[in-house]
């Protein structure tokens, strides 16, 4: 069954990742998973890190390692703000697990409540989300 379709633009600090009509999106908010169809209710919510999809059809999806950011929903329209959406075939397990070990050891070193450490932790938190994208 066709959905009605919206527009949903992804936005990286190096440029637009993703910008077509879709008909539903699936990420991670701060306060848990939400799926996004034409005419939601406005919104405006903080991501986590995850696999973000974006639903072209029920058999089409377009899928994203996700890092943090922001999403906003509007006038029927879907604005991601995110530090990096990476598509899962550009990801290196190899790097991230590195990245995700390095990451682990930092805020294991840095002094407990510092922002050092919750910076470490939000990195750990990223390259795990990103290894069970590329799995």
């Amino acid at each position: 069954m066709a959905r009605t379709t919206f527009p949903v633009e992804v936005l990286t600090p190096e440029g637009e990742v993703f910008n077509e009509e879709i008909e539903m999106l699936s990420t991670r908010t701060s306060v848990g998973s939400i799926g996004i169809l034409a005419n939601h209710a406005p919104l405006l919510a903080q991501l986590e890190p995850t696999e973000l999809r974006l639903y072209r059809s029920e058999a089409e999806i377009v899928r994203f390692a996700q890092a943090e950011g922001y999403l906003q929903f509007a006038e029927n329209r879907a604005l991601l703000l995110v530090e990096e959406a990476i598509a899962p075939d550009a990801l290196d397990r190899q790097t991230l697990t590195t990245r995700l070990d390095e990451a682990r050891s930092a805020a294991e070193r840095a002094p407990e409540g510092s922002e050092e450490r919750a910076r470490a932790l939000r990195d750990a938190k990223r390259y795990e989300a990103f290894l069970s994208v590329a799995a």
